[in-house]
């Protein structure tokens, strides 16, 4: 809502070029940073009420899509692992419901509902950092997928690990230097030598140390496709 809104707003952009019809739900934090920390129980009072609040949303004429990897892959990873006995059906049904926008956009386009034509012909040389999270529970190739769709892009996954950041790690004074050296082993040096290429990652920490450490402004794969919508 206040870090990155951009992100959504391109999304927003590009879901009603596509045609697709958009309601806004509003949850509470997902309590992915509660589990990066151990807190469980925390995380499982937020896990619950938000099982609580989307449950009567889940139907077959519903897609739920999200943004931010290490988020939306707690609804699927986490939740029906650690909500209540209660709310275990609504947590798996909608764990097999809900997409990252890259996954969505990606499927769609295989079933012929978007192509190439909403976008501008424009040359584009994309580089991919991939997020961590998701490469271990999805995989990078929908959102190299999505980025190849357009007439005259060029996607290329950056050969990198983790960028450092690991969700609050790289913000933690004692871990500063640690997160960066791991920036250092492939991302900084492969972004810092690529000339005139769009530089894309999903994840929020992965973009801001990504800017941190180059000084380049990564993207949110949904931003590249907004800035290349035919009007």
């Amino acid at each position: 809502e206040f870090l990155d809104a951009d992100v959504a707003k391109a999304g927003v952009k590009v879901l009603q070029k596509l045609k697709f019809k958009i309601e806004e739900v509003i949850v509470l934090e997902t309590g992915r940073l509660h589990f990066s920390k151990g807190l469980l129980n925390e995380a499982k009072v937020l896990c619950d009420k938000n099982l609580n609040t989307l449950k009567d949303k889940i139907s077959d004429d519903i897609h739920f899509v999200g943004f931010e990897p290490s988020a939306i892959l707690s609804f699927r990873d986490e939740y029906p692992k650690i909500c209540a006995p209660k709310n275990i059906d609504t947590a798996q049904a909608l764990a097999s419901e809900i997409q990252l926008i890259d996954e969505f956009l990606a499927t769609q386009l295989e079933d012929g509902n978007w192509s190439e034509k909403a976008f501008k012909k424009a040359k584009k040389e994309v580089l991919i950092h991939g997020h961590c999270h998701q490469k271990a529970l999805g995989g990078i190739t929908p959102t190299k997928k999505i980025l190849n769709a357009p007439k005259n892009f060029k996607s290329t996954l950056i050969p990198s690990g983790c960028c450092g950041m690991a969700g609050s790690f790289g913000y933690e004074k004692e871990h500063y230097s640690t997160s960066m050296k791991i920036g250092e082993l492939v991302l900084f040096p492969f972004i810092k030598k690529a000339k005139n290429k769009t530089v894309v990652a999903s994840g929020f920490s992965c973009r801001h140390q990504i800017q941190d450490g180059t000084k380049i402004k990564a993207l949110h794969p949904i931003e590249l496709l907004a800035e290349n919508l035919l009007k």
